[in-house]
């Protein structure tokens, strides 16, 4: 156990979140594409989610120890507030979907409660996609920090533009295909049975989702840059 502590916040340790963190994402988007996984293996991909997730809490321990340090300007709030959020909505997901299990927890002793289960399921998958999509913007800049140490900081400004526009594209498709799946109605139960179309192409549906995603990540990704901006004065005014 101890050696599993001292390895928290080592180099490794961070290689290994971020893969955690891009495979929680993949597997995130397969689980909002329930027409094209089925139901078989949705339960399955949503039980090696509740894994990587508690894999992904143990690995960042140290947060939790953190917030009784330090102050607490906007963002910082901002954060907390999300992932403690993400933290409630996986939480739900995780037992409503055990509840529900016909196949990977079928054979546990459960009885009752399926049609709370089923309303929590259905609310709780989209506000968990939403909040792990804000959680992930709000850390946004951390990942393109990564990415630009890695390039040696030589990409090309027309490269740069390319990926910004690209990156406003996607979050517009994304806020068309929110309004025009009604995905509102679905966050706040105005409609408590998920109207799914099976004859759509997988392709597409998966690309509606990443859009989706990439919209809260997109908004969330320029919320941070703008508190962390709006700190900075403040900052050089105590140095000063």
């Amino acid at each position: 156990y101890e050696i599993l502590i001292g390895l928290v916040g080592s180099e490794m340790c961070i290689r290994d979140r971020m893969r955690i963190d891009l495979l929680m994402t993949i597997l995130l988007l397969l689980l909002m594409a329930y027409q094209v996984t089925g139901e078989a293996l949705h339960e399955y991909i949503g039980a090696e989610m509740i894994i990587l997730f508690l894999l992904h809490n143990f690995l960042n321990i140290r947060w939790y120890g953190s917030l009784v340090r330090g102050k607490y300007p906007v963002l910082r709030i901002l954060r907390t507030a999300v992932n403690f959020s993400c933290l409630a909505a996986m939480l739900i997901q995780a037992y409503s979907g055990i509840v529900l299990s016909r196949y990977v927890f079928a054979t546990l002793p459960i009885n009752g409660g399926m049609a709370t289960a089923r309303v929590m399921h259905l609310a709780g998958s989209y506000w968990g996609d939403a909040l792990m999509s804000i959680h992930l913007g709000l850390h946004w800049g951390m990942i393109i920090g990564m990415f630009r140490k890695l390039s040696g900081g030589n990409i090309p400004t027309p490269f740069i533009w390319v990926l910004r526009l690209l990156a406003a594209g996607i979050a517009v498709y994304g806020v068309v295909c929110f309004y025009q799946e009604d995905i509102v109605s679905y966050m706040f139960l105005k409609v408590e049975f998920a109207f799914l179309d099976y004859e759509k192409n997988g392709i597409l549906i998966l690309s509606e989702y990443l859009a989706m995603m990439g919209m809260w990540v997109f908004l969330f990704y320029h919320i941070s840059k703008a508190l962390g901006n709006a700190s900075k004065p403040k900052q050089r005014e105590k140095a000063a």
